[in-house]
């Protein structure tokens, strides 16, 4: 049986669900309950957030058009209730641009921190590749996830990431890799990125938060790309000390 995602915008507990269950506790015998359900995460959050096509929320169609090129920015509320079992939140930086980069994540399962990455130093690198870099980590743990059966969301902040992979890569492969008015950079790995999210968008969500506006999970991938800068770790490792949440955010920032 396929997998369905609950969006509850009135009950008592709004926000997306990944099982009927937990659904039912928010709506069952509450005045007024809305609730739906959909067949993927990137469904349900966008009707969630009103950008869907369904759901107390959704806009008039030419609404909907003239808002497909943009990319909503989500706020720390909204990242909790999204109901994903996996959030990825990542991060590049890159000091100073061009010039040496790294990339981050923080991954929670089920809300709690449960492990942080860094590394793919690059001497002469730049921002943008920094970003990509580490979305791309985050689609090769989202596809190992997905397959487990577990539900995955993905956060990055940086539009240009986002919006290369889940918009702009469309329109760039059907014209055979060719941007009108310049060279489409960092191609090579673009095009990779690319094809592993055609496999996965039916099953994950990316969605973007702005940085360094109290998201935690954000914030963590940040320091973590700074450790890739300091380390110059050109793998892509586990951090290997103690989760401290605190002593970590106290860390340098980028």
């Amino acid at each position: 049986m396929a997998k369905k995602y609950y969006v509850v915008w009135k009950g008592r507990k709004p926000g997306i669900f990944t099982d009927w269950n937990s659904c039912k506790q928010q709506v069952d015998q509450f005045p007024g309950a809305r609730y739906k359900s959909f067949m993927s995460l990137a469904e349900a959050e966008a009707a969630y957030s009103g950008k869907g096509t369904t759901g107390p929320s959704a806009k008039p169609a030419a609404k909907r058009a003239s808002s497909a090129k943009t990319v909503k920015t989500h706020s720390a509320a909204e990242v909790a209730a999204i109901a994903a079992e996996l959030k990825i939140f990542t991060d590049g930086g890159c000091e100073p641009n061009p010039g040496e980069a790294g990339s981050g994540l923080a991954v929670y399962r089920n809300n709690a921190v449960e492990a942080l990455w860094y590394g793919l130093y690059n001497p002469k690198g730049t921002n943008n590749t920094a970003e990509l870099n580490a979305l791309h980590q985050a689609l090769f743990m989202a596809e190992q996830a997905v397959g487990q059966g577990t539900s995955v969301a993905i956060f990055c902040d940086s539009k240009y990431s986002i919006q290369c992979i889940t918009q702009w890569a469309v329109g760039w492969q059907k014209n055979g890799w060719i941007k009108k008015g310049g060279e489409i950079k960092n191609l090579a790995l673009i095009q990779e990125m690319f094809a592993l999210y055609q496999r996965l968008k039916d099953q994950i969500a990316i969605l973007h938060v702005n940085g360094h506006v109290g998201v935690e999970g954000n914030e963590l991938a940040d320091r973590m790309s700074m450790m890739a800068i300091e380390t110059r770790e050109t793998a892509f490792a586990r951090y290997g000390d103690a989760l401290d949440v605190r002593a970590i955010l106290a860390m340098r920032a980028g």
